[in-house]
């Protein structure tokens, strides 16, 4: 049996941006995370999406339920939470509910910004680390590519990604309509990721063209400054930047808050009145949530940008809808595939259970057949082996012809089944335990 899918996490639509900060998955983490959970034997694999609204785990399970508790625990002590704390934030997604989930996350349909394009990019990341930590497998491999395939016909084939909206071009707006035009404005960039580079484009297309990008690693910020004809500055820098600028864009990984309130309450009180935007767009965030309260300081988070976007939603719900048809399409296509795995080895796995259940029946009845022949033994036996074989004639038949994922798991539940595994689908985790 290849196993059933297992999808667990908290997005933007069912946990607080504070929880969303504990489970956060950056790259080291969600590798200890990863090896951990490969580590137990009811999980075959695994990967982490991680984004700024959503944290995501998809396992390849022999046990859904112990999966579940097991990745349950390991998200709640990597947040220094108690599970139960989770709980009321966490979905639970199995099988083809899994897979529509991933596949309309890939095509933008669940994103804060219906149809914005960098969660792409993010679910083709997130399936890159599980390879190079090698801990996906046949099945996982089959359903990231997939996702990845479903999200660019979504692109392609609806309108939903046709309007440049994302949550970038969403900060820069609010800033415009706290400043006002932003031409002459002097920009601050902390970070060199994706999110910084595609706030610098959003600046750039309103007419910016003092920009200045900070970095950890200054060869970084040099890049990014260049490519939008602005400047780098090392972090030592900051102070004296932060009381020129009248925007600061934050879009880092760090661990912890790099901006807090006592530093821009000094830099705000050195600005003699001039009003200064905060965007943060960092989880876990850069900027201490209490600096909202400093006079002369706007702050945005990812929250706020939430809201800004909840309020321009009716305007995609169309193309949603369409995009979600042929999400639909193609989640259907992977669960052919899925049963094509499982098929074979349940058909063999219930044929199996009826020559044990005719096999016991007949041994429970042994004393009572004492005055029987071998002959009449023998037609005994072919009689029930024959009633058991025209009843499962029919069910046979439909499986091979018409065949799901849903289908083929429903006869395994309800027979009991534990179909062997076929051999091209063995988890890799357990091909390396083998060769070892």
């Amino acid at each position: 049996m290849t196993g059933e899918l297992l999808a667990l996490g908290a997005s933007h639509k069912t946990a607080s941006l504070e929880l969303r900060e504990r489970i956060a998955l950056p790259t080291g983490r969600a590798a200890r995370v990863l090896a951990e959970l490969t580590e137990h034997d009811a999980i075959h694999e695994a990967v982490a999406l991680f984004t700024c609204n959503r944290t995501e785990l998809y396992l390849i399970t022999a046990d859904a339920v112990e999966a579940e508790n097991t990745a349950l625990a390991i998200l709640s002590r990597q947040a220094g939470l108690r599970p139960t704390e989770l709980l009321g934030s966490l979905y639970s997604l199995r099988g083809g509910d899994a897979v529509e989930h991933l596949f309309a996350v890939t095509g933008g349909l669940d994103s804060m910004i219906v149809g914005e394009a960098e969660v792409q990019g993010q679910v083709k990341r997130a399936y890159e680390m599980a390879l190079v930590e090698g801990v996906s497998g046949p099945v996982s491999n089959r359903l990231f590519r997939d996702a990845l395939a479903a999200g660019k016909r979504v692109r392609s084939e609806t309108g939903v990604a046709r309007s440049n909206v994302s949550v970038s071009t969403v900060a820069v707006q609010l800033a415009r309509e706290f400043l006002g035009e932003l031409s002459e404005r002097r920009v601050l960039v902390i970070g060199a990721g994706e999110n910084a580079e595609l706030t610098a484009q959003a600046l750039r297309d309103r007419g910016v063209e003092t920009l200045f990008v900070a970095n950890r690693r200054y060869d970084r910020a040099l890049g990014l400054a260049q490519r939008f004809g602005g400047r780098a500055v090392t972090f030592d820098d900051l102070p004296r930047e932060l009381e020129a600028a009248d925007i600061v864009v934050t879009s880092t990984g760090a661990p912890h808050q790099i901006l807090g309130r006592e530093e821009l309450e000094f830099v705000a009180a050195s600005r003699m009145g001039r009003p200064l935007v905060l965007i943060d767009l960092a989880v876990p965030r850069d900027i201490e949530p209490s600096v909202r309260d400093c006079p002369g300081i706007a702050l945005y988070d990812m929250d706020d940008l939430q809201r800004a976007v909840a309020r321009n939603m009716d305007a995609r719900e169309a193309e949603a809808a369409e995009a979600l048809v042929l999400v639909r399409e193609e989640v259907a296509r992977f669960e052919e595939w899925m049963a094509s795995l499982e098929v074979v080895p349940t058909i063999s796995a219930l044929r199996r259970r009826a020559d044990e259940v005719v096999e016991q029946v007949l041994r429970e009845n042994e004393s009572r057949w004492e005055t029987l022949s071998s002959a009449d033994r023998e037609r005994v036996e072919m009689m029930a082996r024959a009633v058991v074989s025209r009843l499962l004639h029919e069910p046979t038949i439909r499986l091979k012809d018409r065949s799901s994922y849903h289908y083929l798991h429903t006869i395994r539940e309800l027979f009991g089944l534990d179909p062997e595994p076929m051999a091209e689908v063995v988890p890799l985790r357990d091909q390396t335990r083998h060769a070892r």
